[in-house]
């Protein structure tokens, strides 16, 4: 058979197939579109499920983190309770001046909030140290042991805290009395009373009390890391303590660059629990925060328009604070989180 016979006989055949492939496609195609509607208004309906789950916690959000933003007027105002705002003097930024100005107070708290904060980022990587060597452990029954013990101080309230710790460091507490069997000492050991002690117990306590709360974020992004790499680094001949330096630790980098950003707008956000539960006339000194003292501002002697002031001026340096530091995450890294 010539070629042009064979074209005259094969040509329509190949013609008539593309014509019934294409019909099957749009037939299937047609046949399918009821499907996709249906899982579109499932999803559809999904979706609004979901956003009414989120809808408390936005009312949470709004009533708790918003709505007090209107109560920042009372610092341009001379408030005093019992008066309506509007019939007080009107003082424009005095407060915020004096909160600039204050030569005494303003510094010695600032020095404590700065101490507290630097002594928290200088540990900052103790969780992601503490999660890479629980994840070494071999056992899973000792794993969950350590991991448990380590993270149930977290739901222990402050006062409880204050609690365990007046029973064990006061003057007729459970240190004092062994050190006094043992012939150790005569005079009791005043841990709770001593001001120059007070950054280095403080921080002993917060440690213990959130290190292993903190260690779970690093462990669930370790199981996030691809275990090829580590069998592939095994049969390169590397240890387990190379692995942890080459593999582990750069996998959790993102995530401690992260946490290191936001914690730095927490910077003067020391915390107040911990420090109003300790403190006391002998460590008053060195263990008032910034936190602590607006409390004592506004509640304790009514100053209730300077401590709005100092409140206004903290939540604006957090805010440069974390625009700074995420400026500088991606300049060094390349990643950020804003």
């Amino acid at each position: 058979m010539s070629q042009a016979s064979f074209a005259r006989h094969s040509l329509p055949n190949l013609e008539t197939t593309i014509k019934v492939s294409d019909f099957m496609g749009n037939l299937e195609y047609n046949l399918s579109r009821p499907n996709r509607k249906r899982k579109s208004k499932a999803s559809l309906k999904r979706g609004y499920q979901l956003l009414l789950m989120a809808v408390p916690l936005m009312l949470i959000v709004l009533l708790f983190n918003y709505m007090p933003l209107c109560g920042w007027i009372y610092a341009f105002f001379d408030y005093k309770p019992g008066v309506p705002l509007f019939q007080n003097d009107f003082v424009g930024l005095k407060y915020f001046r004096l909160f600039l100005t204050d030569p005494i107070d303003m510094m010695r708290v600032m020095k404590n909030t700065v101490v507290f904060a630097l002594i928290g980022y200088a540990l900052s990587p103790l969780p992601m140290v503490f999660a890479i060597l629980l994840n070494e452990v071999r056992s899973t029954r000792y794993k969950r042991l350590v991991q448990t013990v380590t993270t149930i101080p977290n739901f222990v309230s402050w006062i409880i805290v204050f609690s365990l710790a007046f029973s064990i460091f006061s003057s007729d507490g459970l240190l004092n009395d062994l050190l006094r069997k043992l012939g150790l000492t005569k005079a009791p050991t005043m841990v709770m009373s001593d001001a120059n002690a007070v950054y280095r117990f403080q921080t002993v306590l917060s440690q213990w009390k959130g290190l292993g709360w903190s260690a779970v974020i690093y462990l669930a992004a370790i199981t996030g890391i691809e275990q090829d790499l580590y069998e592939a680094a095994a049969i390169d001949g590397a240890n387990r303590f190379q692995s942890a330096i080459h593999i582990t630790v750069p996998g959790l980098m993102p995530t401690f660059l992260v946490l290191f950003i936001l914690s730095i707008g927490n910077f003067v956000n020391v915390g107040f629990e911990q420090y109003f539960v300790f403190k006391n006339p002998a460590t008053s000194v060195n263990i008032e925060v910034l936190d602590l003292y607006v409390y004592r501002i506004g509640m304790s002697n009514h100053d209730y328009s300077y401590g709005v002031a100092i409140g206004i001026m903290k939540s604006f340096i957090s805010i440069v604070l974390i625009f700074i530091a995420n400026k500088i995450a991606k300049k060094v890294r390349g990643t950020s989180i804003i």
